[in-house]
Formats: C-alpha cells, sequence, structure tokens
C-alpha cells in the first residue's frame, strides 16, 4: 500500500466583488477545454488553514451541530478538520475565462488564497442519487444546494457566533 501522495495545486479560490474566482495556474488553462454548457462543477480543495497534525488526528468532535448527537466522527461531518484536509464544494458556474483561466462562481466555502486540487464537471448521471437519506438531526436542511443560501446555518451549530 502507497503511504505516500504528491499533489500539486492547479491554482487558488479568490474573492471578487460579488463572489468568488477560481484562478488557474497558467500551466493548467488548456484543462478548462470542454466546460462549456456545465452549469455546476465540483471543487476539490486543500484546508490548508487546518494542515497540521494536531487537527488532523481529529477523529471526532463533540456537539458540533444543535440537534445533532453528543460525538460525531470527523466523516460524518463536511469540516475541513480531517485526517487528510481534501474538501469538496459542488459550486455554480457564472462565466468562465477560458484566456485568463478563471472560472467566477457565486459562491464556495472558502477563504482567499484556497489551493484548488481538482476541477470535475458536475453530471447528473454520476453526481445526483434517488432515495438519498440523511440522520434525523440534519433532515431539515434544505435539500438542494440552491436553497442553501435562505438556511440559517448560523443557527445549526452549537459554537456559531
Amino acid at each position: 500500500m502507497k503511504t505516500g501522495f504528491a499533489l500539486t495545486a492547479i491554482g487558488q479560490v479568490n474573492t471578487t466583488g460579488d463572489g468568488f474566482c477560481l484562478e488557474l495556474y497558467k500551466a493548467y488553462i488548456p484543462a478548462l477545454k470542454g466546460l462549456d454548457g456545465f452549469s455546476s462543477l465540483n471543487v476539490v480543495w486543500w484546508a490548508h488553514l487546518f494542515d497540521n497534525d494536531e487537527q488532523r488526528a481529529l477523529l471526532t468532535c463533540e456537539k458540533p451541530y444543535k440537534r445533532g448527537p453528543d460525538t460525531l466522527g470527523m466523516f460524518a461531518t463536511r469540516s475541513p478538520l480531517r485526517p487528510n484536509p481534501i474538501c469538496l464544494t459542488t459550486v455554480s458556474v457564472l462565466h468562465i475565462d477560458y484566456d485568463q483561466g478563471h472560472i467566477y462562481v457565486p459562491y464556495i466555502d472558502t477563504e482567499a488564497g484556497t489551493p484548488i486540487l481538482d476541477i470535475k464537471p458536475y453530471h447528473p448521471a454520476t453526481d445526483r442519487m434517488h432515495n438519498v437519506s440523511v440522520p434525523d438531526w440534519c433532515d431539515h436542511w434544505p435539500k438542494w444546494v440552491e436553497d442553501s443560501a435562505m438556511f440559517d446555518w448560523a443557527g445549526e451549530f452549537e459554537n456559531a457566533h
């Protein structure tokens, strides 16, 4: 079993006046070819602000959600605190500047400067499933990503500020 991996960032996330921009490094701009027509993308990113031995060692967390159980394993959360701080976000595409290698999106749950590891087209044949179930404690959350913007996410977390 291979125990080491080499990852190379393909770009980084930055903010714009009214959203976010996925800025690809020049060498990766040709990989954008063919994205025309995809309204959504899956962005794989590195939670670099949480990449340290202490946070990678956290395997459980104490009651992160108000309606959740007293303890959750990290794999039952979408927290960036994980053994490998690899995160995935599905984003809507506003515009792609193919010359500059910039993908403009209304929102992504990262910070400016976050390294992008990969981009994949969101495709219903591989990314959407019928009859999805979730635990009772989060069953009241929005069923569609488009509805998430209007949901009171801060009210769901125990330590929300």
